[in-house]
């Protein structure tokens, strides 16, 4: 059986997707804010009642643990750059990119930027994946767009994980970080 390039990566994003679907139809709005230690980093409304990612330009010490909604932002921060570069547009800044605000919302942001990126996907052809990657290694002659693909399948999973393995421990009666 012969697969293309672009058939097998579409085919790992698929399944990487399918496990994401089992959690995203799990999660309850109480899951996205859960605090699973002393130090997480979350969203939180901001004065103007956008809801704004923790962040730092360097890593903190200790490293925070990230709240199922700060991980759903990360997602949808990357993601959304990603599929600016892969459409020729301009890239919007990580503080241009806002949490919507609870769970519904969120899954629904996150299914609106997989079917944007499936139709990136299947207009890619052969000669598009051995294309310099415009992100997120930019100037590197070595690194395509291929590579970029496989980038974003590889970050959904360890996201998809990350976001699993919180739920898990919600769910199974783990204490919140916060006394």
């Amino acid at each position: 059986m012969s697969v293309s390039r672009g058939g097998l990566l579409r085919w790992q994003f698929e399944m990487n997707w399918s496990l994401f679907e089992l959690h995203l139809d799990a999660l309850e709005e109480e899951d996205f804010l859960w605090e699973p230690a002393p130090v997480v980093w979350t969203v939180r409304p901001g004065a103007d009642g956008v809801w704004v990612p923790d962040w730092a330009e360097s890593e903190p010490d200790p490293m925070p643990v990230p709240t199922i909604g700060w991980v759903t932002w990360h997602i949808g921060w990357w993601w959304s750059v990603t599929i600016d570069h892969a459409r020729g547009r301009v890239p919007r800044d990580r503080t241009e990119i806002a949490w919507p605000g609870n769970g519904k919302a969120t899954v629904e942001w996150l299914r609106g930027l997989r079917d944007e990126w499936l139709d990136v996907l299947g207009r890619l052809t052969d000669a598009d994946l051995d294309a310099p990657a415009p992100f997120p290694w930019q100037d590197d002659p070595e690194k395509s767009v291929g590579h970029m693909v496989a980038w974003v399948n590889a970050e959904l999973m360890k996201n998809v994980a990350e976001i699993g393995q919180l739920r898990l421990v919600r769910a199974a009666g783990g204490e919140s970080g916060r006394s």
